[in-house]
């Protein structure tokens, strides 16, 4: 849910941010989504609906269990709420959930969903299963405006920003899918009538351990609603996921790193993917806006990170762009020089329709990673995952369109003039 005094919307420049209002899309049917809603936003919304401030406190508390803990959507499930009370709640609520437009699972088991929202705005989330982890990529934005040549999202305007609900509401789709919402005893139920036999839930086991703000979009411009949306997932009475399991990724958005650290308190993860200006500024152009120094700096002051949480510097491995010996070692130096507790993670590049970009060679890659070995930093080689499926941000989005190279370079043109 978002209120009709809807925050403004950064989207970021070259130079400085541009508040752009976004227009509210009430539901058809009137109802509010709690989706997305803390316990005092949904206090709130009960006590406007009718409610008085002790049962509003009362409900709101058993709402938020049903909603985050238990993945329940359907209020008539709602068994410690008497039978008037789901009716009265049915008929001004809802629990949503993103409509999904097309599932793809790959031969590697990575799932990916293209989502739709109420306003008919496309975004993506993929799941990656490992033997002693399973992560949810989830996005921020429909689209992107930072032009990172190198990806696929980049070639897509920015629509708008994703809401807290849109974002937690991948969460919950996920694990509605993966059958992972538990089945035991409520902790916080006063009056239903259970099984006492029945187990109680526990994280142990789950398949979904891990979360990276790594989709589509620059979380950090979007600050607002994706630290509302982890707060919830976090928050130990409902999806109770770690912060050291959950990693938020930006391009470099150095004046929003301090306060994501404050605020937030989850991993972070930068992506680099170049280590001199002329590489960076063409693979990532909010580079010229805040440059390479600049940005490790921030990462040496970002209060989060130690050696038992390290900065993980995401390095996508491109054929005779960032991939030398030379390249290599100035990466070394510059962690170094800065002092970072960090690892690096090298991403084969995933190649796309319209791309110029090919992918470093296994054995460029494997002299690239052992450099920074020597160096006595973390370089592992991350397996590339569900390419059968275009698992790469953006590429199930944009799969339809069937855009041709001259046409993905003439929109890239334009968003970059269009940035100054």
């Amino acid at each position: 849910m978002q209120s009709a005094a809807s925050p403004l919307m950064p989207i970021p420049g070259l130079i400085d941010p541009v508040p752009v209002p976004r227009a509210v899309t009430p539901r058809e049917d009137g109802r509010i989504d709690l989706m997305g809603l803390s316990r005092p936003q949904i206090k709130a919304v009960l006590e406007e609906a009718g409610l008085d401030v002790k049962a509003a406190k009362l409900r709101s508390k058993q709402l938020f269990h049903w909603l985050y803990h238990r993945g329940t959507t359907e209020f008539d499930a709602m068994t410690d709420l008497a039978k008037p009370m789901r009716g009265w709640m049915a008929e001004r609520f809802v629990v949503g959930r993103p409509q999904v437009v097309e599932a793809q699972v790959s031969s590697d088991g990575t799932r990916k969903w293209l989502l739709r929202s109420d306003d008919g705005q496309d975004y993506e989330m993929v799941f990656i299963p490992d033997a002693d982890r399973g992560t949810l990529c989830v996005s921020s934005q429909v689209g992107c405006t930072l032009n990172c040549s190198f990806c696929h999202t980049g070639t897509m305007r920015l629509v708008r920003n994703l809401t807290p609900g849109e974002i937690v509401g991948q969460v919950m789709l996920a694990r509605d899918s993966l059958g992972e919402w538990p089945k035991g005893n409520m902790a916080v139920a006063n009056d239903v009538d259970e099984d006492e036999d029945a187990p109680q839930y526990t994280s142990d086991g789950r398949m979904l351990t891990n979360i990276v703000m790594m989709g589509m979009g620059e979380p950090l411009y979007n600050f607002d609603h994706v630290r509302d949306a982890l707060k919830l997932v976090m928050d130990g009475d409902g999806l109770a996921l770690s912060k050291r399991r959950i990693t938020l990724s930006t391009s470099g958005v150095v004046p929003m790193m301090a306060r994501a650290a404050e605020e937030i308190g989850v991993n972070l993860a930068v992506s680099l993917h170049g280590v001199t200006k002329a590489v960076r500024d063409e693979l990532v152009p909010l580079n010229r806006k805040y440059g390479i120094e600049e940005l490790l700096q921030a990462c040496a002051d970002y209060p989060k990170a130690n050696n038992a949480r390290r900065i993980t510097f995401e390095y996508v491995m491109i054929r005779d762009k960032n991939d030398s010996d030379e390249d290599a070692r100035e990466l070394v130096r510059l962690i170094r020089k800065y002092k970072l507790p960090a690892k690096v993670n090298l991403i084969p590049f995933n190649p796309w329709p319209g791309t110029d970009y090919e992918c470093s060679t296994p054995d460029r890659i494997r002299a690239f990673s052992s450099i920074v070995f020597e160096g006595g930093i973390s370089a592992p080689v991350r397996t590339p995952r569900g390419r059968d499926i275009m698992a790469a941000c953006g590429q199930l989005k944009s799969a339809s369109e069937k855009k041709s190279k001259a046409e993905i370079k003439r929109l890239a043109e334009e968003k970059q003039a269009a940035l100054g």
